[in-house]
C-alpha cells in the first residue's frame, strides 16, 4: 500500500473538480464519496444536481479557513494524498478503505482524534486500487494540524495496514527513489501505445548515457546521439547549471515538448550529482585509460569482469562510502552491458539494469575515484562496441555476466545490514534478471566445455579430480555431481596446458569468495580460473585437453598476489 503525500494547494473546489471529473484520459471510473470527517459530507458523484454537489462539498471543506481573518488564511491550505494498494493485491471494500483513510488522517496529524482538534477531510475512489483525501489545514478551533512529516507517519501507518488486511507488505523508503511516474502519465503512455512513460523512457536513456561517460561533453553528445531534445539552462556568466530533455514525439496539449529536468528523472541524474563521478578521476587518466582500453567487445568484458570481481572485494571489507561508490559505478556497468547486449540476452540485461537503478541511491553518500575502475570497464564495453553474442564475444559475456551477478549479491548483503529495504529488494530482482541472462549467455560456451570435459581420457579426468580434492576438499563432491564438472575438468586441463599449477589457482578462486549463492559452483569456478589463468573464454578454438603444448606457446606460471605477469613489450 502506497501512500503519496501531494504539494498543497490553494483550490480545494479545482482540486474536487478533477477527482470528480473523467481524468486526463478518461480514466476515472465511478468517482464517488467513501467517507469524510463527520460522515455527512454531500457526495457530488451520487447527487442529483452535481454542480451544486461538489461546491457545497468544497464550501464545508474550506468552511474553518474561512473562519479566519483573510491575514491568517494559509496561502496554502489543500491537503492532497492518494494511497493506492499494490499490484496484485485484492481490491478492498468500501468499509475497508474508509478505514485506511481515517487511520491515514490521524497518523499523519490531519484528523488525530482523542479528541484533540482536527482538520475536515473527504475521501473521493474513483478507481478500484485506489483512494484521494482531501483535507483543509486549518482545524475546527482555527489552529493549524501537526502534520510535520506527514509522508512518513503515512508510510508507517500503511505498513501496519498491510499486516493486518493481508496485502502486499512494500518495503518502506528513505526518500532516495526516484519519483514515480503521475497517473495521467501512465493513462498518456497507454493512450499512446508506449511500454514505458516519457519520465521512465528518459530516465533510462538518460542513465545510458552517463554511464562510463568521461566528462560532460561526451555526456551531451550521447543524448544527442539517442535522439532526445536537450535545453541547457545557463547562468548569465555562461556557466551550465543544469539540463532539461525531452522525447520528441512527447507533447503536450499545446504540442510542444515536454522537458524534464534531470533531478526530476532521479536524484542522481541532476547534473552536480553527474559531475562527482568525474570529480574523483584524475584529471590526465582519460586518455592513459583510453590508450590501454580493450579494442572489442571481448575484451572489454574480460577487463569489466575483472573489475567487477576486485569491486566485490572491496564491497565485503571497504568503508561505507566506498562501498555506495562501487555500487553506483556498478549500476553504470549493468546500463553498459544493457546497451552493448546481443539479442538473446538485451531484455534480462534491460530489466536487470532497470531494477539495480534502485539499490545504487541510498542516504550514504558515495566517495567518488574509488570506483574508477568500475566506472572505466563501463566506458570500455560502450567503447569496445556491441557483442555479437557467439564465440570469445558470447562466452565473455557469459563470463562478466557472471562476475556481475556475484556483485549484484554482494550489494544485497551490504544493503540489508544497513537495513535499506528497497535497495536489497531491487538488488535482489536484479540478481534474479542476471540469473536468466547468465542461462542464455552460457548456453552454449558451456555446452562446449562440457563436451571437451567428457573426451578427456581418464587418467586425465582422474588427475582433474585430485585436484579437486586437494584445493577444496569441502566442496569436491558436490562440485563433482554437478552437471558443470566435466566443463571445470576441461578447464582445469587448460590451466595445467598453460603452465598454471590447478589446484593452487582453483584454491585462489574459492578463497576470494563465498559461493552458498551460486546455482552451480563448477560453471562459477569455470569464469574464475579462465579469467584468473587469462584463457580464452570459448574454448572451441583450443587444442583438445591433452595434447601437448609447446613449451615456447605456454603461459608464464601465474604468481599467487592474483595479478597477471605478461612479457613486456621489446623498447
Amino acid at each position: 500500500m502506497i501512500p503519496s503525500v501531494n504539494k498543497s494547494g490553494d483550490r480545494t473546489l479545482g482540486l474536487l473538480y478533477y477527482l470528480y471529473g473523467p481524468g486526463r484520459a478518461e480514466e476515472h471510473v465511478d468517482p464517488h464519496l467513501v467517507t469524510s470527517s463527520d460522515g455527512m459530507a454531500p457526495d457530488p458523484g451520487r447527487a442529483d444536481d452535481f454542480a451544486t454537489a461538489i461546491k457545497d462539498l468544497a464550501a464545508l471543506l474550506d468552511q474553518p479557513v474561512q473562519a479566519l481573518p483573510a491575514h491568517a488564511r494559509p496561502a496554502k491550505h489543500v491537503w492532497h494524498t492518494s494511497v493506492r494498494a499494490a499490484p496484485g493485491d485484492r481490491t478492498l471494500s468500501e468499509d475497508e478503505w474508509a478505514d485506511v483513510a481515517r487511520r491515514v488522517v490521524a497518523a499523519t496529524g490531519i484528523d488525530p482524534g482523542g479528541g484533540e482538534p482536527g482538520c475536515r477531510w473527504a475521501v473521493v475512489r474513483h478507481a478500484d486500487d485506489h483512494i484521494h483525501i482531501v483535507a483543509t489545514l486549518v482545524c475546527e478551533d482555527g489552529s493549524r494540524p501537526d502534520d510535520f512529516r506527514s509522508g512518513k507517519r503515512a508510510q508507517a501507518e500503511c505498513r501496519l495496514i498491510e499486516q493486518e488486511l493481508g496485502l502486499t507488505v512494500v518495503n518502506a523508503g528513505d526518500g532516495t527513489a526516484a519519483k514515480r511516474p503521475t497517473s495521467a502519465e501512465r493513462y498518456k503512455a497507454e493512450r499512446q501505445g508506449r511500454e514505458q512513460t516519457a519520465r521512465e523512457e528518459l530516465r533510462e536513456t538518460v542513465r545510458r548515457a552517463v554511464a562510463g561517460a568521461q566528462n560532460e561533453e561526451e555526456f551531451f553528445d550521447r543524448l544527442a546521439a539517442a535522439g532526445l531534445l536537450i535545453r541547457k539552462r545557463q547562468a548569465p556568466s555562461g556557466d551550465l547549471l543544469g539540463y532539461k530533455v525531452a522525447l520528441v514525439d512527447d507533447r503536450n496539449e499545446d504540442d510542444e515538448p515536454v522537458y524534464f529536468a534531470g533531478s526530476t528523472l532521479a536524484p542522481d541524474l541532476s547534473l552536480p550529482r553527474i559531475r562527482e563521478r568525474w570529480s574523483g578521476r584524475q584529471e590526465d587518466s582519460s586518455a592513459d585509460d583510453r590508450a590501454g582500453a580493450p579494442s572489442g567487445p571481448a575484451q572489454a568484458r574480460r577487463r569489466a569482469a575483472a573489475a567487477a570481481w576486485q569491486a566485490v572485494l572491496i564491497i565485503d571489507h571497504g568503508s561505507d562510502q566506498q562501498v555506495a561508490a562501487y555500487i553506483a559505478a556498478a549500476g553504470e556497468v549493468l546500463d553498459a552491458l544493457a546497451k552493448t547486449s546481443a539479442a538473446h540476452t538485451r531484455k534480462q540485461l534491460r530489466d536487470a539494469a532497470r531494477a539495480f537503478e534502485r539499490a545504487s541511491r541510498s542516504h550514504v553518500r558515495a566517495e567518488r575515484g574509488h570506483d574508477r575502475a568500475l566506472r572505466q570497464a563501463a566506458s570500455d564495453l560502450i567503447y569496445g562496441g556491441p557483442a555479437l553474442g557467439r564465440g570469445e564475444d558470447g562466452a565473455t559475456t557469459a563470463m562478466v555476466i557472471d562476475m556481475v551477478a556475484f556483485l549484484v549479491i554482494a550489494a544485497v548483503h551490504w544493503h540489508g545490514r544497513k537495513n535499506h529495504a528497497q535497495q536489497a529488494a531491487a538488488a535482489r530482482e536484479a540478481a534474479e534478471h542476471l540469473r536468466a541472462a547468465y542461462q542464455s549467455a552460457a548456453q552454449h560456451p558451456m555446452a562446449v566445455l562440457r563436451h571437451r570435459g567428457r573426451r578427456l581420457s581418464q587418467p586425465l579426468q582422474r588427475r582433474q579430480a585430485a585436484h579437486l580434492r586437494q584445493a577444496v576438499p569441502e566442496l569436491a563432491e558436490q562440485i563433482l555431481a554437478e552437471p558443470g564438472w566435466h566443463a571445470l575438468a576441461a578447464t582445469l586441463a587448460d590451466v595445467e596446458a598453460a603452465g598454471h599449477e590447478p589446484a593452487t589457482l582453483l584454491a585462489e578462486a574459492v578463497a576470494h569468495r563465498e559461493l552458498d549463492t551460486a546455482e552451480s559452483v563448477s560453471d562459477v569456478l569455470v569464469w574464475r580460473l579462465r579469467r584468473l589463468a587469462d584463457l580464452p573464454a570459448d574454448a572451441s578454438a583450443m587444442p583438445e585437453p591433452g595434447t601437448a603444448t609447446p613449451q615456447s606457446a605456454r603461459r608464464p606460471k601465474r604468481p599467487s598476489n592474483g595479478h597477471n605477469t605478461r612479457p613486456k613489450k621489446a623498447r
